[in-house]
């Protein structure tokens, strides 16, 4: 799917930033506009509110989440080798920004952002189960990747290192 026009997607951007790096309680509309360098005007054209533009991340995330699942089901290495490495944060780039961000909208968007988060995880599941024919095995390839994710959110290195070395055992107990 096409990116969003500049602007508009210079604000969703600006948004996930302070989300991830200040919290839900300091996006503020100001902080939103003054991050992304527009007037506070300029970033209620395209986001009348602060909930619009928590809509407009979280259509964003659909996005880019429908667009991962397609390349996870059509992925060379398959579904899971392709969950697994796409588990490694160590770069940052707009879809792992998205997904972050859902997850720091805690507060009064806390049910949507959840929401969201657990339909991507579902469709991941799905292409999971569908390649490995055991749910029980797909859900701990979901939890693999989890803790691959949050081990780069914390320490920020060592995630293709980390894959290496546990691939192997993951595609052991995979059989």
């Amino acid at each position: 799917m096409a990116r969003p026009p500049a602007a508009r997607a210079k604000v969703l951007d600006a948004f996930a930033r302070v989300l991830i790096e200040d919290g839900e309680r300091s996006a503020t509309i100001d902080a939103v506009a003054a991050r992304a360098g527009v007037t506070k005007g300029g970033l209620l054209y395209h986001f009348a509110s602060r909930e619009a533009l928590v809509d407009g991340l979280l259509e964003r995330l659909e996005e880019l989440g429908r667009e991962d699942v397609a390349a996870m089901r059509s992925a060379p290495e398959g579904p899971v080798q392709y969950y697994l490495r796409t588990s490694d944060v160590s770069s940052s780039d707009e879809f792992s920004d998205l997904v972050m961000a859902a997850m720091r909208l805690t507060q009064d968007a806390g049910t949507r952002a959840r929401a969201q988060l657990r339909r991507l995880e579902a469709r991941w599941l799905e292409v999971l189960t569908e390649e490995i024919g055991d749910p029980a095995r797909a859900r701990l390839v979901l939890l693999v990747g989890d803790g691959l994710y949050w081990h780069q959110m914390m320490a920020r290195g060592g995630g293709a290192s980390q894959l290496r070395a546990i691939l192997p055992v993951v595609e052991e107990l995979l059989g």
